[in-house]
């Protein structure tokens, strides 16, 4: 009779314990989806005004999609000021090549007290006689022709400009790309510090349980002491994920151009923008649409009129000239009426530079073909970063469907694996494994996903089609 009750009484404690074990279990975190992850509460962080705050500090960050974040670094970005100051800068320079086609007028006032009569006997040729007079009047000078040479000086220039406008749309693709790559890793660090977490919370309830069995004398010290340990791995993964997580945000704000350690709850809810159904089209769409290409482009082609305004250097020019004024202190004798006033033509012809025009002109040419062997290097790297981007992409939606695969195995391998530690069919180390399995599962699961999203913005950007 004492051993039946005994019997009873341990059945009951083992029942009760086995309950508690699976209320335990039913905490264990299930396989992160994107959306969940995403939409997760974010890890508790500083406040984003007070960036003194020691970590741990509860805080409510706000909301960050990646379009607002698309939008916040194209407005605060330095890179997007530095490359419009550029592109407004070279506009500039168009005019002030343009300047040599207008007329030039001046004004000049000029009152001179010297030895009347005396001469200059030394230096270069000029008027040698030094004569007491004051006198104000204007320049004029306009270019008639110099055949072509300021034509295509002007035409370079503005191709230059065009140039810089597509530079600073590269700039900004540039910085798309940057945020979104940016941003994923952060939704990475968010979703693996979500799955750290919980993972402590279910070994917690599972030390938890082996610690009553074990006061029961119904497990060992060796179960508790692997419960112990499988906690604090636990426990170290969350914190390498909070120092990943503070990383990435670190990162997410220098690229959306600010210095404050604001901290956002990342949600990505909108869906990848289809691409294209073949990486040939991809190719052909990034040769036509890349603003860096065309960028190069228009440079080549700058650089060939401007090879050819340097050889027009050889060629005469032609321009008009005008003077009038008046000088109303003076002397009589050379100066009889109180003005003056002269019109001319001026053909200038190069004869002799020492081959420096010359030597400018080849100097221009080589550089124009130069630019054109550029313009080829750079399709080339094109084709090849939209070949390699579509290849990733394609292995990051193969790992995608792998890694979900991988996660429900996982999943079911620790059902089992609970059931049987409860039943005390298999020991500790068998459930140790699994939760471990689950973890890592769980945690590249939801890399993949997001993996895939940041491979689809790097094809994106890729084949110049960012939205």
């Amino acid at each position: 009779m004492h051993k039946h009750m005994v019997s009873l009484s341990f059945l009951l404690v083992f029942c009760s314990l086995a309950m508690h074990a699976q209320n335990g279990r039913t905490s264990l975190p299930e396989a992160p989806q994107l959306q969940s992850v995403a939409q997760a509460g974010a890890p508790t962080m500083p406040a984003p005004a007070s960036t003194s705050s020691a970590p741990g500090t509860a805080s409510a960050p706000q909301p960050l999609t990646r379009q607002q974040a698309e939008q916040l670094a194209l407005k605060n970005n330095p890179r997007i000021s530095v490359a419009s100051l550029l592109a407004m800068a070279q506009k500039q320079v168009v005019r002030e090549v343009r300047s040599a086609e207008l007329p030039n007028l001046s004004g000049n006032i000029t009152g001179v007290d010297a030895e009347e009569g005396s001469r200059i006997s030394t230096g270069s040729l000029s008027a040698s006689r030094m004569l007491y007079h004051v006198g104000a009047g204007v320049n004029l000078s306009q270019l008639i022709t110099d055949f072509g040479h300021t034509r295509n000086l002007v035409a370079s220039s503005s191709l230059q400009a065009k140039a810089s406008e597509q530079n600073k749309l590269a700039t900004s693709e540039d910085v798309v790309l940057a945020v979104d790559v940016a941003f994923y890793r952060a939704l990475e660090a968010q979703a693996t510090l979500a799955v750290a977490k919980s993972t402590v919370s279910a070994r917690q309830a599972v030390s938890d349980q082996v610690n009553a069995l074990t006061a029961s004398k119904l497990r060992s010290t060796l179960d508790q002491s692997f419960a112990q340990v499988n906690l604090s791995e636990a426990q170290l993964l969350q914190l390498d994920s909070q120092n990943q997580y503070g990383a990435a945000m670190a990162a997410l704000n220098e690229v959306l151009g600010t210095t404050q350690n604001a901290q956002y709850h990342l949600v990505d809810t909108t869906p990848p923008p289809p691409v294209g159904s073949s990486v040939d089209a991809m190719v052909a769409l990034a040769l036509q649409q890349r603003p860096d290409l065309h960028a190069a482009r228009l440079a080549h082609e700058a650089d060939v009129r401007f090879a050819r305004a340097q050889r027009d250097q050889l060629l005469p020019t032609i321009s008009s000239l005008g003077v009038v004024g008046e000088t109303p202190v003076g002397s009589s004798q050379y100066f009889p009426q109180d003005w003056y006033g002269a019109a001319g033509v001026n053909i200038g012809i190069p004869i002799f530079e020492g081959f420096r025009f010359h030597a400018q002109a080849e100097e221009a040419k080589l550089r124009a073909q130069a630019s054109d062997e550029q313009s080829r290097v750079l399709v080339d790297r094109i084709v090849r970063d939209v070949r390699t981007a579509w290849l990733t992409m394609s292995t990051a939606q193969q790992r995608m469907i792998v890694t979900a695969q991988l996660l429900s195995q996982a999943n079911t391998a620790l059902d089992l694996a609970n059931t049987r530690y409860r039943l005390g069919l298999s020991s500790i180390v068998e459930l140790s494994q699994a939760q471990l399995q689950q973890t890592q599962a769980q945690i590249a699961d939801a890399n993949a996903r997001l993996d895939y999203e940041a491979d689809l913005a790097a094809l994106r950007f890729q084949s110049g089609s960012q939205p």
